[in-house]
């Protein structure tokens, strides 16, 4: 199976295909100025506001002090990827203060490592220039159950494939950036209970011949991000296409809109986004897996994924007025209809 591997550099293949194509392929750049516009913002403004993930400590040259504490486990460990049965399953929530919320109270800050690129998700809304997005409000309320505040926030803007390296480097508190709880991850960090169902589908242009994920992806390349749950599906079955691995999930949908690759495979929840963005493009077939996004945290920090465990019950509660609904409603709704309710949570202990 080729790989293609395209470096690293969000919506950099706006400006690397020498010349941009036709101008009907431009043409197809939308919303916002263009997909390819808003990653460029993106980039200039994330200067600003968002700490970029290698920012050490100041004056150190290191990553800051959040990871020396370390949390005994209470709990049995998790099971490997060879006998992890539930992985949806997490810590019962409590309030009680360990180490690491002492450590990000002393601090005076959270940091949470989001993106910056995914419309609905978490992006920078060009109208006002705040970083929004269903991910952003629940790491705002993370903030305010820990300190107090919900603007008590380091955002961390980091790309697919360093979710995981930022956590166990001690870089960030907390990964809250559509990252699909799953055994393999299960390894290397600790998972919130689920606060989000998704599944993997394709997001493909307009009267392509693509039908879904099925043998229509022959000799058609298929993109995904590095390090996501979409090119875990490739390398198991790519339907003889040409994966083409990128940073991030935006810089899929600029080369798709640039001629540059012939779809998508990711989350449907951050496709619809996508498509919202682009109408020339939609999703096909059916999403051909099932999974569950989780607020991602240093495997160490069993207090702190308690705590979260305890934002979430309280996110969750309340029904139709409940947080959770209303973040949902502002920010998915239009693109993710027949939602009624957060996925119920599982524990372990």
């Amino acid at each position: 199976m080729r790989v293609r591997r395209y470096g690293s550099g969000t919506g950099d293949g706006a400006g690397g295909d020498g010349g941009a194509g036709p101008a009907g392929r431009r043409n197809r750049l939308r919303g916002w100025g263009g997909v390819t516009a808003m990653a460029g913002a993106c980039a200039v403004t994330a200067a600003v506001v968002l700490l970029p993930l290698a920012h050490g400590a100041p004056g150190t040259g290191a990553p800051p002090a959040r990871q020396s504490a370390r949390v005994p486990v209470v709990s049995p460990a998790l099971p490997g990827s060879d006998t992890c049965r539930d992985p949806e399953a997490s810590l019962r929530p409590n309030g009680l203060d360990g180490a690491a919320i002492q450590r990000i109270k002393s601090a005076g800050k959270l940091v949470a490592g989001v993106d910056q690129n995914s419309f609905r998700w978490g992006y920078r809304d060009p109208a006002t220039g705040q970083l929004t997005g269903f991910d952003i409000d629940l790491v705002r309320a993370i903030a305010q159950d820990i300190l107090g505040n919900p603007d008590a926030v380091i955002y961390r803007a980091i790309p697919t494939s360093q979710r995981i390296p930022a956590l166990k480097e001690g870089r960030v508190d907390v990964v809250v950036r559509t990252m699909t709880i799953n055994c393999k991850r299960l390894e290397e960090v600790a998972f919130s209970t689920a606060y989000f169902e998704a599944g993997q589908q394709v997001l493909a242009p307009r009267k392509s011949g693509i039908t879904g994920y099925d043998t229509t992806l022959k000799g058609r390349r298929i993109c995904t991000a590095a390090g996501s749950t979409g090119e875990a599906a490739l390398k198991k079955e790519s339907y003889g296409s040409v994966p083409v691995l990128v940073p991030n999930q935006l810089d899929c949908l600029v080369r798709l809109q640039l001629g540059q690759v012939d779809g998508i495979v990711t989350d449907n929840a951050l496709a619809a986004g996508q498509a919202a963005q682009d109408p020339s493009v939609e999703l096909v077939g059916t999403p051909f897996t099932k999974e569950f996004y989780g607020v991602a945290m240093n495997k160490d920090a069993t207090d702190l994924v308690r705590r979260v465990n305890k934002v979430l019950e309280n996110y969750r509660a309340g029904g139709g007025n409940s947080p959770w609904m209303t973040s949902y409603e502002r920010h998915l709704k239009d693109d993710l209809r027949g939602i009624g309710a957060p996925p119920a949570p599982k524990y372990r202990d």
